[in-house]
């Protein structure tokens, strides 16, 4: 059995990857509720070991359900994403919406391996338990996705056309 005190303290966790996963900040927040309401229901069932792991799983697995039965909708990312610390932030939104625009044109698969992996920190092993995989699936999904992010990223962008206004 966990601690609640243990629980709140993933909640930040849980809502990155969910805002991530969903690209809207509403749909995350319900994700992460009933994520957690699932959590609380079935506490008995956690074995120990990582909590962050078990709440991802079970995070993961709702996103799934809800994909699965036409509750799909179009990834998008936020406008409102929080602000990046104070300093020459000229090149960091353009950084920041490149990087949001390459996620969005990842597969699900691809995007939600990177974010397990590269946002939140978990180990092969912890990837490969939340999303139901061999940790090999695990490590060929990371590849192909940093590779596709890496040419979305390194593609020249259309030039925007400026009209003149009389």
């Amino acid at each position: 059995m966990f601690d609640t005190h243990q629980l709140i303290a993933e909640i930040p966790r849980l809502r990155r990857y969910a805002r991530a996963l969903c690209g809207d900040a509403a749909r995350a927040d319900d994700l992460v509720q009933d994520a957690l309401e699932r959590a609380l229901n079935k506490s008995a069932q956690w074995r120990g070991g990582s909590l962050r792991a078990w709440l991802l799983t079970l995070m993961h697995h709702i996103f799934v359900n809800q994909w699965r039965h036409g509750q799909r909708v179009e990834y998008r990312a936020d406008t409102d994403l929080p602000e990046l610390p104070v300093r020459a932030a000229q090149d960091d939104a353009l950084d920041l919406r490149d990087l949001e625009r390459g996620l969005a044109l990842l597969s699900a698969d691809h995007r939600e391996v990177l974010l397990l992996v590269a946002l939140e920190e978990l180990s092969y092993e912890d990837c490969a338990a939340v999303l139901d995989v061999p940790v090999g699936t695990v490590m060929s999904r990371l590849a192909r996705a940093r590779d596709r992010l890496r040419d979305v990223l390194a593609a020249p962008q259309p030039a925007t056309r400026l009209a003149v206004v009389k």
